[in-house]
């Protein structure tokens, strides 16, 4: 369990609020809209409203205290400048910050963000591979060059077993698990037998997984 310090209460705001509320996290929830800040107390440990570009107000919350600070403001990119490279000087641990575009991330960086999140970005990469492929069916992003892609079995590897496909040697991709019925199978072996009750979770390359796939 970690102390989390979350600035910033929008749409995306509030998302992570929830998962970290699920995950048994300790939340520090701010925000300059006092409905926002209503609506948000019963999901986290703690809220309160304030101005995040006010030095005084977030020395007041003890921003050394947080394992992790998260600042999500949406619509004002100033603001979410100012907050970051504030939280940083003040001393916070970790500060994760979101971006609208590749620029603000190059400024958000430069100016005391550790991590920077792209969601809109990130949703629009995953969509465009989800929804142009058929047997694509969830897609994760480990870097710029290699991910984790949930996969249909494809026609001439069904009835076949891992180590008869030699997949990693000739694809240099590995199978990860399996998964039938939502629930994941770490225990694959040279011996597993694929067949169409089933998909894969594969890591790899891009280029690598593109080939294999015919993404």
């Amino acid at each position: 369990m970690k102390n989390i310090l979350l600035i910033g209460l929008g749409r995306f705001g509030k998302h992570i609020a929830l998962q970290l509320n699920k995950l048994g996290h300790e939340v520090m929830a701010v925000d300059s809209n006092e409905e926002r800040i209503n609506e948000i107390l019963p999901i986290v440990t703690n809220a309160q409203i304030g101005d995040s570009t006010n030095t005084e107000f977030l020395k007041s919350l003890g921003i050394g205290n947080f394992d992790v600070c998260i600042v999500t403001i949406g619509g004002n990119f100033q603001n979410s400048l100012e907050t970051t490279s504030l939280l940083k000087e003040l001393g916070a641990k970790l500060v994760v910050s979101r971006a609208e575009r590749d620029v603000q991330a190059k400024f958000l960086l430069r100016n005391g963000a550790d991590e920077v999140v792209y969601p809109e970005k990130q949703v629009a990469n995953w969509a465009s591979i989800r929804y142009t492929a058929d047997h694509i069916r969830d897609y994760i992003e480990v870097d710029d060059s290699h991910a984790i892609f949930e996969v249909e079995v494809p026609e001439e590897w069904i009835g076949k077993t891992v180590g008869e496909l030699d997949i990693r040697r000739k694809y240099s991709i590995n199978i990860m698990a399996t998964k039938e019925n939502r629930k994941i199978n770490m225990a694959v072996s040279p011996e597993t037998v694929l067949t169409d009750k089933i998909t894969l979770l594969v890591l790899g390359a891009y280029k690598e997984l593109q080939k294999c796939f015919r993404i």
